[in-house]
Formats: structure tokens, C-alpha cells, sequence
């Protein structure tokens, strides 16, 4: 479940899946993430099959969608156990929700599917480790007990010695082996979903990416935490001394819009723009950045937009999602910096966009547009190219994707006893 999400050959898959398949080297696959749910309210969202939206599915009710899904997802995980010689099956919130045991498929079903011996994981960092670990081998059948072979503490702070006799009670009041502890650290991965509350820097330049409700794709925003002081805006003082606005991707633009305008954010990010802050609207928030929003198929709702750029969106039933590489246009100021520059990045999106009066072109093909202080561009992926950072922000992110990929290997080597690992997963 998450509104951050990459694009793949076939659809859309979930970005922690997708960057879990780049840390072990191989291609990201639909089949890696069946199911993707993408949070549009408390009590409403969208369901991606197989990297495509299933419209049906996202109207059924919770409880009834467990039939229809479990089929596609036992049939991914089927093919897959046949292609690679290692699988590894990563669970989503906990296999001992009694309250939701008839209807979880990525727990303790697909590992009994699979055979798979199961390791749980618990946040020490939060309290109440032993007790959720023991909780919830005590909570799930007799027949998931049997599956659950070994538990590791996560996001430790403080001196490890301090834990004794703890792990060795659990060891022997489940049979469950301690198969190690992992330090907190400030890894560098995206957040799964959402995003984290960024680091201080007050030295850097400040970058304001607005938090609106549903906030989606956040994910790419991560490498400005290396250069820039990040703020997730909620408020328009949130605003103020700004170098760089940014209007994230939204899942639901006419309600985010909506939000805009109630928090007095709607109001402040059109006076940053007549001041000369420059503004960038990326998917959902290039549509926000327009006049009007048309949805003739029902999609996410018809409103009217900020009205910084002259352009239009219709939103289409079907969408978009696929890989694109474009280069800037020759830009004005404030934007010049990026003229010529190049995104290998991604859609995904259900608008069109185009100009309602002559607006210069940001980026070809009508994904982006640009006047004065605003650019909004329909491609995530922008802030990922270092040099693009650079050139917007004076500084380039030096910290790659695989470094980070490299130091948690190296870590969970050095923590783990990976010999016991191996084993369970029968390739010592």
C-alpha cells in the first residue's frame, strides 16, 4: 500500500518493490509487486493488478477484493519461484491480524504457498520489541508457527549488551533463533510511502515541497535531503525564504487543490511566484499549477486550478505509465540553468495537458510548460539526475543509489549471522 510508485515494463509497481529489485541486480518486474493499493481517502482506494489500474476492484469493497486478488498474486509468486533460484517474500504489516487473517495474502499465505521459512522483524527504536515478536508467534496459527524459524531486532540505538537475557528467552520460549540486531542508521533509501521528516540543514538552500493529503511519488524528492534544506510545507509560513517550491505528484488533485486553498497555501504560492520564487509543479502538480481541470471520464474530479501556467488538463480513464528520456527546451530565467538538460524519469498519470494561450514549451511533447517564475512537467524523476540538482541548487548530490545499495549489504553482512540465514533459505 502506497502512493509512491515507479514505472516498469508493463505498469506500475510499488517503489520499495522496485528498489528491492536494483538492490539485488535485477530487472523490476510486475510479477515483484502483483498488488499494488494506492491510499486515495481513509476509506477509499486505488487497486493496481499486474501494473494496471483494475477500476473495478478499486470500487469493491476490502473484504470482497481478497477473492478476485489472491489468484494473480499466488500465479506471480508461482512464476517466479520457477525462474530465479531465490525468492525472498517481503510481508506487509503483520501476519497476527486476527482481525484481517481471512483476507492477508502477502504473509504468512504466500509463504506457506512458497514452503518459505519465515524470519520476523521488529522496530526495536519504537519499544515493545519482545513483546511484538513473542505476540505475534503466539497469535498466528499452529500451522504459521511452524514456519516462523528466526527473529531479528531493527533500528537499535544505545549498547547491545544491554539487551541480554532477552533474545536468548525469546530463543527459547518460541524456538525462533535470534539471528541478529541492525544499528538505526541514516541509510539514504527512499521512504516507502510518504516521506520521513527531512534533516536539518539551515546552511543549505531551502527547498519547499508542499505536503498536501494525498502527496504522491515523494520518493524522488529524496536526494535534495543531501544538498538542500527540505520542508515539507503545510502551512504558507511553511513557505517563506523558499529558494525552490516544488508541487509533488497528488493522487487526487481536486481535494489536494481543495486543501491548497484552505490552509491559505493556495494564496502564498501564487504571491512566491509573483515575487520570482521559482515554482515547479511535477504530474499533480503541473495539473494544479493550470486554469481548469477536466474529467469527462469520472477519474478524479473536475475543479480550477491555481492559474500560474495557461494550459488545461482532461483526464482520460486510461493511464499513462511508461519510462520516458527528454531533454529541456531552452528556458527563461529563472530557469535557463536548465536549458538542454536531460531526465530519464517516468509518467504516471490519467491527464493531459495543454495550453489554453501561447505558453512557452518546458519540455517536449506536452510535458511541460513554463512562464516567468513557474515550471510544471508531467515526468517524475527530475531531482534523481544529479546534474540537474546541481544546476538548480549550486550543489550535486554525491551520495548514488548504489552506494547506499553497497552500505546496507555491507552492514547487514557485518549484523547478521548470515550463515544461519543461508541455511533457512537453503543455499549454504
Amino acid at each position: 500500500m502506497s502512493n509512491n510508485a515507479r514505472v516498469v515494463v508493463g505498469g506500475e509497481i510499488g517503489a520499495a518493490q522496485y528498489l528491492q529489485a536494483l538492490a539485488a541486480g535485477i530487472e523490476p518486474d510486475v510479477r515483484m509487486n502483483p498488488i499494488l493499493v494506492k491510499p486515495e481517502a481513509d476509506d477509499r482506494s486505488q487497486v493496481v493488478l499486474l501494473g494496471r489500474v483494475d477500476h473495478v476492484l478499486s470500487q469493491t469493497r476490502w473484504r470482497e477484493r481478497a477473492p478476485s486478488l489472491w489468484p494473480v498474486a499466488e500465479s506471480a509468486l508461482r512464476e517466479l519461484l520457477v525462474e530465479y533460484e531465490l525468492v525472498l517474500i517481503e510481508g506487509a504489516g503483520s501476519p497476527a491480524e486476527t482481525n484481517l487473517r481471512t483476507t492477508d495474502l502477502a504473509n504468512m499465505r504466500s509463504a506457506h504457498v512458497a514452503r518459505a521459512p519465515a524470519v520476523l522483524v521488529a522496530d526495536i527504536d519504537r519499544g515493545g520489541a519482545f513483546a511484538h515478536l513473542h505476540g505475534t508467534w503466539s497469535l498466528v496459527t499452529g500451522k504459521d508457527r511452524g514456519l516462523l524459524r528466526g527473529f531479528v531486532l531493527n533500528k537499535f540505538r544505545g549498547d547491545e549488551r544491554l539487551l541480554a537475557p532477552a533474545p536468548e528467552e525469546l530463543e527459547r520460549a518460541t524456538g525462533m533463533a535470534y539471528l541478529g540486531l541492525l544499528p538505526f542508521v541514516e541509510h539514504g533509501l527512499p521512504d516507502e510511502d510518504g516521506a520521513a521528516p527531512p534533516p536539518r540543514r539551515p546552511d543549505a538552500p531551502r527547498v519547499a515541497a508542499v505536503r498536501y493529503p494525498t502527496a504522491s511519488n515523494l520518493d524522488e524528492l529524496k536526494p535534495l535531503e543531501q544538498v538542500a534544506e527540505l520542508v515539507w510545507a503545510r502551512k504558507a509560513a511553511d513557505l517563506e525564504g523558499a529558494d525552490l517550491i516544488v508541487l509533488p505528484g497528488s493522487k487526487h488533485v481536486a481535494p489536494d487543490l481543495s486543501w491548497l486553498r484552505e490552509r491559505g497555501l493556495a494564496g502564498a504560492i501564487e504571491a512566491a511566484a509573483r515575487g520570482g520564487t521559482r515554482i515547479l509543479g511535477i504530474c499533480g502538480g503541473l495539473q494544479m499549477l493550470g486554469e481548469e481541470i477536466a474529467d469527462p471520464a469520472g477519474v478524479d474530479g473536475a475543479c480550477i486550478g491555481l492559474g500560474l501556467l495557461p494550459v488545461r488538463t482532461v483526464y482520460a480513464g486510461t493511464k499513462r505509465t511508461e519510462t520516458v528520456e527528454v531533454a529541456f527546451a531552452p528556458l527563461p530565467e529563472p530557469w535557463s540553468v536548465l536549458t538542454r538538460q536531460i531526465i530519464r524519469g517516468y509518467e504516471i498519470r490519467h491527464g493531459d495537458t495543454a495550453p489554453r494561450a501561447p505558453v512557452a514549451e518546458a519540455l517536449p511533447g506536452g510535458r511541460g510548460f513554463v512562464r516567468g517564475a513557474v515550471l510544471g512537467i508531467s515526468v517524475h524523476g527530475a531531482f534523481e539526475q544529479p546534474n540537474i540538482v546541481a544546476a538548480l541548487l549550486g550543489w550535486r548530490p554525491e551520495r548514488s543509489l548504489e552506494a547506499v545499495f553497497d552500505g546496507l549489504a555491507d552492514l547487514v553482512d557485518e549484523r547478521l549471522d548470515m550463515n544461519a540465514l543461508a541455511r533457512l533459505a537453503g543455499v549454504s
